[in-house]
């Protein structure tokens, strides 16, 4: 355990050099919201991965290998085929346009492209970015409490109260700089943490053939496409929703700031590159770990500690204190990003855009951290008392907020007949549909991921919302 404390503690002396180092750029507010746009490749593409990743890749998807097996890999393609659409389709087209409109954030984007004068899509761009990062935030805090207890001995309150304050401390001191160059930090580690893992939890199980062998004999769906319960409808839809995971990487606000933020739109293509790569060793490592681990440790009741056990037990304990930095830090790296979004989205959309307030650019930039301290604050309160309620929200976050702004990121930078009543109709259409499947729907549909029906409503509301416009167009002409 005092291995692990000391391996916090250097890496929380990393974070401070990197907040410190990062303070000059977040005085203004597009420096503290996206870094000034100067951003290098590298950067880039591992704080993409590591926003987007996360805690869900290193005890999500290591669970999930542990419990379906081979199943588990249909997520690895959709996340590849996810990611790499959005660097192909989105990235450069939305640094164009972001470079073209000064713009700072995603509604920023679309405002400019529709000619949004009265502010209707960016308010409801507002609106449900903080619903769904406020939850999400609440959500990630809880995760940090439960991690700090369950890794380090201490308490749950405790662990929250640690974990938000070091988050909120260099994101209040950094801004977006120090958050994506600790991405890139969590990123490399989380990389060489899920190469290693696997590699010596494998050559513990007695090769990859023995591993396999031990599987098939615990069960020969962990070693079919369709998983445990073999061949059927809800087999399928498993895959199909598996495939989906990385639909969301289409459009949610906290990645697509990403591309925004690069120094150039030419330095996107070598980040592209870095950047898939890069996911599918994280996917793969994940998936492995799990079946590797359910070789070596049947029988458990959580998947998700498998990762943690098996630091613990097949890692030297330097390395094995390593890994639960990186499990914390991966949780903490998806708070810090939510934070700048949701404050950008009060300070600049809301504040200065839609209120229309005077106030200077360094004023606004101290507003800015005012309310990512509230936020915080308010993501602290409802972790200490563990509300249900937070963790139902969370079920949707993810898809809810690439359901409302995938498919309008889309149509916007690849239809050029897409209209502003099209844009609203697609937003709040796949928002709704995802509230809606995850309440009411998606039990009676084998459990299909909420993402899809939010999605293609979404997208098909965006461009038939925006037909009749267009036809009204040319006839008043």
């Amino acid at each position: 355990m005092s291995v692990t404390i000391t391996v916090f503690l250097v890496y929380l002396l990393l974070l401070a050099g990197l907040a410190l180092w990062s303070r000059r750029e977040s005085q203004s507010m597009s420096g503290y919201f996206i870094a000034g746009k100067k951003l290098p490749p590298w950067v880039v593409a591992f704080s993409t991965n590591a926003t987007g990743e996360s805690g869900w890749l290193l005890l999500g998807l290591t669970g999930m290998g542990y419990a379906v097996g081979a199943q588990a890999l249909w997520v690895v393609a959709g996340e590849v085929i996810g990611i790499s659409l959005a660097w192909l389709l989105l990235s450069r087209r939305l640094k164009r346009l972001a470079d073209r409109s000064d713009a700072i954030t995603v509604p920023d984007v679309l405002a400019a492209r529709f000619g949004d004068q009265r502010h209707v899509l960016r308010r409801l761009s507002v609106l449900i970015i903080l619903i769904m990062v406020g939850a999400y935030v609440a959500a990630q805090m809880v995760a940090t409490g439960k991690a700090f207890d369950g890794f380090t001995g201490v308490d749950y309150g405790t662990g929250v109260l640690v974990g938000a304050t070091i988050i909120i401390a260099y994101t209040l001191v950094g801004g977006y700089k120090a958050v994506a160059w600790t991405d890139l930090v969590q990123g490399i580690l989380m990389l060489l943490g899920l190469i290693l893992l696997p590699m010596v939890a494998i050559d513990a199980g007695g090769g990859w053939l023995a591993v396999l062998d031990n599987l098939s004999l615990q069960d020969p769906g962990l070693l079919s496409p369709w998983g445990p319960e073999g061949k059927s409808v809800a087999a399928l839809v498993a895959v199909f929703s598996f495939l989906a995971v990385g639909l969301p990487f289409l459009g949610v606000p906290q990645l697509m700031v990403r591309f925004m933020s690069a120094r150039s739109e030419q330095s996107l293509v070598p980040a592209m590159a870095i950047s898939i790569t890069v996911i599918l060793l994280f996917d793969l490592g994940a998936v492995l770990t799990g079946m590797a681990g359910r070789a070596l440790m049947p029988g458990l009741d959580d998947p998700e500690r498998i990762l943690p056990l098996l630091s613990t037990t097949v890692l030297p304990p330097v390395l094995g204190g390593v890994m639960m930095v990186v499990v914390l830090a991966a949780i903490m790296s998806t708070v810090d990003s939510l934070l700048i979004l949701a404050s950008s989205a009060v300070v600049r959309d809301y504040w200065q855009q839609i209120r229309g307030t005077k106030l200077s650019d360094h004023a606004l930039t101290r507003r800015g951290k005012i309310v990512t301290l509230l936020i915080g604050l308010i993501g602290v309160g409802f972790a200490l008392h563990q509300t249900p309620l937070i963790f139902w929200f969370v079920l949707f976050a993810w898809s809810g907020l690439g359901a409302a702004f995938g498919p309008v990121l889309l149509c916007a930078l690849w239809y050029p007949k897409t209209t502003l009543n099209g844009a609203l109709a697609g937003m709040l259409g796949g928002f709704l549909t995802t509230v809606a499947w995850v309440l009411w729907l998606k039990p009676i549909c084998f459990d299909l991921l909420e993402v899809i029906p939010g999605f293609l409503v979404g997208l098909a509301l965006t461009v038939a919302c925006s037909r009749p416009a267009d036809h009204s167009r040319k006839e008043h002409r």
